[in-house]
């Protein structure tokens, strides 16, 4: 994988070459008209995503075999036009990560664009403690212009869904808009010269993640940060008066703080003499920090401090016994405390994850589900008319088929045989 940046401005000849993608786009679409005090010859789209100007260029850099597979990453903001927006979830202009390959056969795509959605479910679990459902969207769910479109979706605390990653397979169909084609293909796929076209994906996840993050996990006092993710991991409150024992307290806060960076655990002292302690409580809480250790007079005389734990309730987080003022122990202690906030967010998400999804055999009980605020899932063969009366009758989208099927039997809307396992729920 090698990191690229391609312009932000797009020409519009460009979206109109691949016919789905600019109708997909068409209502989010931000249009510059004039520059430099003149009407523009041709309209630039601020762009929405990069699948056309990265294929304008894929047509001139791939020429043969030996240039694929061709595989660019970048960083960059995309403006869509949002009529309501949402703080991070739905903004008009977002920072996100985009990837986008093109390879010599339909398999090779199809194999990248499930393995970058399975990257970003393990993220999810692993670093954000977000236990997302992984899956293939529906049709009409999927992005403009691929033809799979594969998900990941995590339950907010509103029981909505947030979809928090995609991956894109494209199949041939920008590089046909664009004759992407290199010689020497194997597949059987080539012209009469000797040309064949090469298969794409695509996959993003974008600043959506830090909203699921925070909606996932906050609570009635703010924030509740992974420690995997959280800026600081551990906060370092010296307690003391003015003049009064000040000198070794905070020189023991920044012994505490020092040995936990000689491991790699984030902290940091709050020692500034204008806050109260309960000011400085309640100011970390919001922030979400995992942890938060005490140090006062007496503590540096016992040899132990106060820590609390930021994953659960008031009352409940406090560390019997806390940990040692030694640095190297207190350090140590900190680390596995850590790890154990980081596995008890990922158990409390996937509890309520869990108790808030609903197994379905009719439409009435869909509705009944959705009604409730649960996610429904069930056995779905129904056609894109059938998901479409689902979404105006219930407010309700087919999130993704997932990846993990469990058994399925008659469809609930229709009653055919042979469907797969879905999932319906309430979104942003």
């Amino acid at each position: 994988m090698q990191n690229a940046y391609f312009p932000s401005l797009i020409p519009m000849s460009f979206l109109a070459r691949e016919a789905a993608h600019v109708e997909g786009f068409a209502p989010e679409l931000a249009v510059v008209t004039s520059g430099g005090g003149k009407e523009l010859e041709e309209p630039l789209a601020v762009r929405p995503t990069s699948e056309t100007v990265v294929n304008h260029m894929f047509a001139q850099w791939i020429k043969s075999r030996r240039d694929l597979p061709l595989m660019l990453n970048q960083w960059c903001n995309v403006v869509r036009w949002e009529m309501r927006t949402r703080p991070f979830v739905r903004t008009t202009e977002f920072l996100w990560q985009e990837g986008h390959t093109a390879h010599a056969s339909a398999g090779e795509a199809t194999r990248t664009a499930v393995d970058f959605v399975e990257l970003y479910a393990r993220f999810a679990r692993e670093v954000a403690a977000i236990p997302v459902i992984a899956g293939r969207k529906s049709r009409a769910e999927s992005f403009a212009g691929a033809d799979t479109t594969f998900t990941i979706e995590a339950m907010m605390g509103d029981g909505r869904a947030l979809q928090a990653g995609t991956s894109h397979d494209l199949g041939s169909n920008f590089a046909k808009a664009f004759g992407t084609r290199f010689a020497g293909g194997e597949d059987g796929t080539a012209d009469e010269s000797g040309l064949s076209f090469v298969h794409q994906s695509s996959w993003g996840v974008s600043t959506r993640m830090v909203g699921g993050v925070i909606m996932a996990h906050g609570d009635d006092g703010g924030a509740r940060l992974p420690p995997a993710l959280a800026p600081v991991q551990v906060i370092i409150i010296p307690i003391f008066k003015k003049g009064a024992d000040s000198e070794a307290v905070v020189g023991a806060a920044n012994a505490l703080a020092a040995a936990c960076a000689s491991i790699g655990v984030r902290a940091k002292v709050d020692a500034e003499a204008d806050k109260t302690p309960g000011w400085k409580y309640a100011h970390w809480e919001v922030k979400g920090v995992p942890l938060r250790a005490e140090v006062g007079p007496r503590d540096v005389e016992a040899g132990r401090c106060a820590v609390s734990r930021r994953d659960l309730p008031r009352g409940e987080g406090r560390v019997e016994g806390g940990l040692p003022l030694d640095p190297a122990a207190f350090a140590s202690g900190a680390a596995d405390l850590l790890d154990q906030v980081q596995a008890s967010l990922l158990a409390q998400a996937t509890a309520f994850r869990d108790s808030r999804i609903r197994d379905v055999s009719s439409y009435e009980e869909l509705k009944a589900a959705v009604g409730e605020g649960f996610w429904a899932r069930g056995s779905w063969a129904g056609s894109d008319a059938d998901e479409a009366k689902v979404k105006e009758e219930t407010g309700a989208t087919l999130r993704c088929f997932p990846f993990e099927q469990q058994g399925s039997g008659a469809c609930f809307m229709t009653g055919k045989e042979g469907g797969e396992v879905a999932v319906f729920a309430k979104s942003y």
